[in-house]
């Protein structure tokens, strides 16, 4: 089991000797040098205290559009959000880190676990979709993914992919995959085999990190890994169509708690109703779709 599993933030961080040292600094409560040697690493706790400082929206020349809260719903504060979908008046949430990784069948009143299952220790969950009545989820670094019955949670088959599983959503014919880089891989949900890539870009530049994924009237919308926006992208072209800037949502959330990064993304499309949350925090909000085309 790593030595990071527990330590929020740290999702890619891995056992090295290159890391050791850094890792031994972690456990003796020396986390504070990190952000100096590692600025791209956030520990539970800054992100409430300088959110604006990991937000990519200050550079693009795409349209932005701060998010707006509509309603607010209960979360567990300590589920390690990987994938979040809205599924038959449930939210499915893929939970991660090594002997945690769950996958959770939630009531979005009440954020009560309806049904739960636990993945074996060895892998780290990641992002889900649900497609043709099937539950597909991803793990991050075991190039193995599960499927499940969506009603009872039961394991009905498993799926391997090259690389890296990050998030994961579906336009109704394929899964749509990323694996952390600029890259979006479309497959078939046969067998899981490419169908076409597209890369993300800003303009001219690649954006990378792409993380969770959720398919939203026509477009992905993605969020950034360490960023508080969420990128909306064209899956013909992958094009950056615009920007939502999500700083404001960490103003309501409550400091008692250790919040780390901005991660899930769900949409319920009879409702036309847009959910987000993050890792370890303890809501979920219902935001207004943007209104820039």
């Amino acid at each position: 089991m790593s030595m990071n599993n527990n330590i929020p933030g740290l999702r890619h961080l891995k056992i090295s000797k290159r890391n050791t040292r850094l890792l031994t600094a972690i456990i003796t409560g020396l986390s504070f040098i990190l952000p100096v040697l590692y600025p791209g690493i956030a520990f539970a706790g800054n992100l409430l205290e300088e959110p604006a400082r990991y937000s990519p929206v200050s550079t693009t020349a795409a349209p932005i559009e701060k998010a707006v809260v509509l309603n607010t719903f209960p979360h567990d504060p300590g589920a390690f959000t990987q994938g979040l979908v809205f599924h038959q008046g449930c939210l499915y949430e893929s939970t991660g880190l090594y002997g945690q990784s769950t996958l959770r069948k939630k009531a979005l009143r009440t954020g009560k676990t309806v049904k739960a299952v636990r993945l074996p220790v060895q892998y780290f969950g990641e992002g889900i979709a649900i497609l043709g009545a099937k539950i597909y989820q991803l793990t991050y670094q075991n190039e193995t993914g599960f499927i499940y019955n969506p009603d009872t949670l039961k394991q009905i088959g498993r799926f391997k992919y090259r690389g890296e599983g990050w998030g994961l959503t579906t336009d109704g014919k394929h899964l749509i995959m990323s694996n952390g880089t600029s890259v979006i891989t479309f497959r078939t949900p046969d067998s899981f085999s490419t169908s076409r890539i597209i890369q993300v870009r800003d303009g001219d530049k690649p954006v990378d990190g792409i993380n969770e994924l959720e398919f939203i009237r026509g477009e992905i919308w993605a969020n950034i890994y360490m960023k508080n926006a969420i990128c909306r992208i064209s899956p013909e072209t992958g094009k950056v169509l615009g920007w939502l800037d999500m700083n404001a949502l960490f103003q309501k959330l409550d400091p008692k708690y250790q919040i780390d990064v901005l991660n899930g993304i769900a949409y319920d499309p009879k409702a036309d109703r847009v959910f987000v949350t993050g890792k370890l925090w303890p809501t979920v909000f219902e935001i207004k779709k943007p209104s820039v085309k």
